[in-house]
């Protein structure tokens, strides 16, 4: 009988932890999913990228961190073709994913039921706000729907930004455009903006893998941007990515005065280079305290496993 109990009891406890999961992942599934990542985390199991790397990741082209993605096998993490409430700012940060589906009246009456009695309030498409963080990056499969399809207006935009600083890439849609471009530091990538209220559209999972368009991201991954587009770093290798992307960046902008001064052709810059133009960069660093500081050995390792 005691077994029985205990059995039961455990059931129960099983069953009310199962709950407060909600719609998220099971931490212990996350961290197996992430368990590349050797640092810190949050609380939910998601990869927690220092500030420091998010900081000097506003900084790096994404070519060059794509270049470095893509050599480490990594081939599905860009995805272009957005549309944008302000081109001239990065979003940056660390990913907390969201995925929606076309909403069904019992699945979706159930949800709602449980994210009640579990505190949570309004649409689901405002549950993932409440777990944004300073420096994350709401992103949000919406299957490409435009018309009903627009996970937020100027009002939670409002909200969002206030809680990270940062920006939303939906594969979806958005309203209110001249609200949100009002926000300044603020910006969203989107597939397109509509005037339209969201509808049939039902929160299916926070902070799972998603899809969105050709790359797969998880929460957790560094997700830097430009115009052409968004990639998504996983989080083992933020590092790597921004500490390569960064000497690409000064190699190329130490070419480019190169070329521009005619001290050296096309072909030496863009080919391995000999003692005398690893020392001439070096000096050229030295003429430029405010890029870098490489000692000739770190020069000399990037050289040396130059894949790029």
């Amino acid at each position: 009988m005691r077994v029985i109990k205990f059995s039961a009891a455990l059931l129960s406890a099983c069953m009310l932890a199962a709950a407060a999961q909600a719609q998220t992942m099971p931490k212990e599934e996350l961290v197996f999913l992430t368990g590349e990542w050797k640092g810190e985390r949050f609380a939910d199991g998601r990869p927690k990228i220092p500030d420091d790397l998010l900081e000097r990741a506003g900084k790096i082209g994404i070519e060059e961190a794509w270049q470095v993605l893509n050599n480490e096998g990594y081939k599905n993490q860009f995805e272009g073709n957005w549309k944008m409430v302000n081109d001239s700012v990065k979003v940056v940060g660390r990913v907390v994913t969201a995925q929606y589906m076309p909403s069904r009246p019992d699945v979706e009456a159930k949800i709602k039921e449980r994210g009640k009695a579990q505190g949570r309030k309004g649409n689901t498409n405002a549950w993932p706000i409440e777990t944004l963080t300073k420096g994350d990056v709401y992103v949000a499969d919406c299957f490409g729907k435009i018309a009903q399809g627009t996970l937020i207006g100027d009002n939670l935009g409002n909200s969002i930004y206030a809680k990270t600083g940062t920006g939303v890439i939906f594969d979806g849609a958005a309203r209110d455009l001249a609200g949100l471009a009002d926000i300044k530091g603020f910006n969203a990538y989107v597939r397109d903006f509509d005037p339209s209220y969201l509808e049939s559209v039902v929160l299916m999972g926070l902070n799972t893998p998603v899809r969105i368009g050709h790359a797969i991201v998880m929460p957790g991954d560094l997700v830097i941007s430009e115009r052409e587009g968004v990639l998504f770093i996983p989080a083992h290798l933020a590092e790597k990515v921004i500490s390569t992307a960064e000497f690409i960046g000064l190699k190329d902008k130490f070419g480019h005065d190169m070329l521009k001064s005619g001290r050296y052709a096309p072909g030496q810059i863009d080919n391995q280079w000999t003692d005398e133009i690893k020392n001439a960069f070096l000096k050229w660093l030295d003429a430029h305290p405010g890029e870098s500081k490489l000692t000739r050995a770190q020069l000399d390792a990037f050289m040396e496993k130059r894949t790029w």
